[in-house]
C-alpha cells in the first residue's frame, strides 16, 4: 500500500508550534517541528526524521510573557540558534514538496494536537513570509479527536499514558519533543485500524 492511498491522496505531516501568544496574527512563531508519515511495505505508519527550527521573532511580533513561561522559551538566547520564518518555512515546504511528489500525493495535511492552531500559525507565517505552502488550507488531522475517539482523553499527556507511549512531563511544550510523541500517537491509532 503506498501513502497516498490511505488518506484521500493526502501526505500526513505532523507539525507542532510554539509561540509568543495565541493570536496567529500578532504574535511570534518562537519554534516548529515537522515530521512526515511514511508507510511500508506492509501498510505500516512510521514517523520520519523530523525537521525543526528555532524561529527568530518577526518584525513587530508580539511576546505574551505567560506563553514564554508556559513553554520556558528563552528568546535571547543565543544557543537557540534562530532563524528567520523564510528560512524555516522554505525548508519545510521544500522537503515537504518533495515527499508529496515522490508519494504521488496531492496535497499535505496537516497532523496535529489541536491543529487548527498549528495550522493558522502555519498560514500567517506562509503569508509572512511570502511563500506558497504545500499543505490544504483548512483540513487537518487532529490528534485531539482521534485521542478521544480511541482512548476517550483528549489531553495530549494522559493520551500517551492511555497508549502506552512514554511521555515526559519535563520535555514537553518543546515543538521537537510534542511532534515527536504526536507522531507515536498518530501513527499508533491508524495503525491499530484495519483498513480496506
Amino acid at each position: 500500500m503506498q501513502i497516498n492511498e490511505r488518506i484521500r491522496g493526502y501526505l500526513p505531516v505532523v507539525i507542532d508550534i510554539e509561540t509568543g501568544g495565541f493570536n496567529d496574527k500578532t504574535d511570534a512563531m518562537l519554534e516548529i517541528c515537522a515530521i512526515v508519515i511514511g508507510i511500508d511495505a506492509k501498510g505500516v505508519f512510521y514517523p520520519k526524521e523530523p525537521q525543526h527550527f528555532h524561529i527568530e521573532p518577526f518584525k513587530g511580533a508580539n511576546l505574551d510573557p505567560s506563553a514564554l513561561k508556559f513553554n520556558g522559551i528563552d528568546v535571547n538566547n543565543p544557543f537557540r540558534m534562530a532563524v528567520s520564518e523564510k528560512q524555516a518555512l522554505g525548508e519545510i515546504f521544500t522537503q515537504v514538496s518533495a515527499e508529496i511528489k515522490d508519494e504521488e500525493c496531492t496535497r499535505a495535511i496537516l497532523v496535529g494536537h489541536n491543529a487548527f492552531f498549528d495550522l493558522g500559525f502555519l498560514k500567517a507565517a506562509a503569508e509572512r513570509s511570502k511563500q506558497s505552502s504545500p499543505f490544504h488550507q483548512f483540513s487537518t488531522l487532529d490528534t485531539v479527536s482521534l485521542s478521544a475517539l480511541y482512548y476517550g482523553e483528549t489531553v495530549l499527556a494522559k493520551a500517551m499514558r492511555i497508549a502506552n507511549i512514554e511521555w515526559d512531563d519535563a520535555k514537553a511544550h518543546s515543538a521537537l519533543y510534542d511532534t515527536q510523541k504526536t507522531a507515536e500517537l498518530f501513527c499508533q491509532i491508524f495503525n491499530a485500524q484495519e483498513y480496506n
